[in-house]
């Protein structure tokens, strides 16, 4: 009998609000809005079944129907992106789900299918996220970069803003950047999302440490395809993506 192709649906929760970006999935990188990059090199993933665009905002969901997106509108009540996905994920039937930032205009569709390609092997775990070593150590003192350590089964241990773990004794670890890409089974995605708040996740303001608290298992996924340029939380931020996405149509020849 021949095995049925796992369904697995991309979601992209989608807010206008932003502290230290107003507007962020609008802004323009290269003639588009943002959100419209992350879209189209989602769609480029081999393994996706659908990609969709969650969010509470007509500008946003106006955006995206404009440049032939898929979009839903979703309660404004979110607490969080990943809340937003859920009900995305309720409305669709699909067996893993993926919980795709929005301010992530360079990443790797080579890293969505390597994620797909681990969670439908899997039969074990209900989380999946990536990691990437840090190349650049002044990264590990930067906040706005969250940091991993997992143990010997590739399962999370921790995250934190802070350097994870001291060189107390050597040096030689690397750091290892979390890569901000969920996966979820959808039935695991429907109670995390009903799961309270904890000290940690709070203090450290890291919605995953919530699983990690609740005593479940992150499984960790060492990517070979880290994104090519930084999410965009900052004025600076964007500014080198826009210089990276110049410089690859520089190289490329493109006008």
């Amino acid at each position: 009998m021949k095995e049925e192709k796992a369904v697995v649906l991309g979601v992209i929760p989608c807010r206008y609000a932003s502290t230290r970006l107003p507007g962020k999935p609008l802004v323009d990188i290269d003639g588009k809005p943002m959100i419209q990059h992350v879209y189209e090199r989602c769609l480029t993933a081999k393994l996706l079944s659908a990609v969709v665009i969650a969010t509470d905002d007509e500008r946003i969901a106006a955006a995206v129907k404009s440049f032939g997106g898929q979009v839903m509108l979703t309660s404004p009540d979110h607490p969080n992106g990943t809340s937003r996905v859920a009900e995305a994920a309720r409305k669709m039937n699909h067996d893993l789900v993926l919980n795709i930032q929005g301010d992530e205009p360079l990443i790797s569709p080579e890293c969505l299918d390597e994620l797909i390609t681990i969670m439908i092997s899997d039969g074990e775990s209900v989380c999946w996220t990536c990691s990437t070593p840090i190349l650049d150590e002044s990264k590990a003192d930067n906040p706005s970069v969250v940091k991993v350590v997992a143990d010997k089964n590739n399962n999370a241990l921790y995250f934190s803003r802070s350097p994870i773990p001291f060189p107390r004794e050597s040096a030689s670890l690397p750091y290892m950047e979390h890569v901000g890409i969920y996966g979820f089974t959808r039935d695991f995605l429907q109670h995390y999302i009903t799961l309270p708040p904890t000290p940690l996740s709070q203090r450290e303001s890291l919605e995953q440490l919530v699983i990690l608290e609740h005593g479940y298992k992150i499984r960790m996924i060492a990517t070979h395809y880290p994104p090519l340029g930084p999410n965009v939380n900052t004025p600076e931020d964007l500014e080198e993506v826009r210089r990276i996405m110049a410089g690859q149509q520089r190289s490329t020849g493109k006008a």
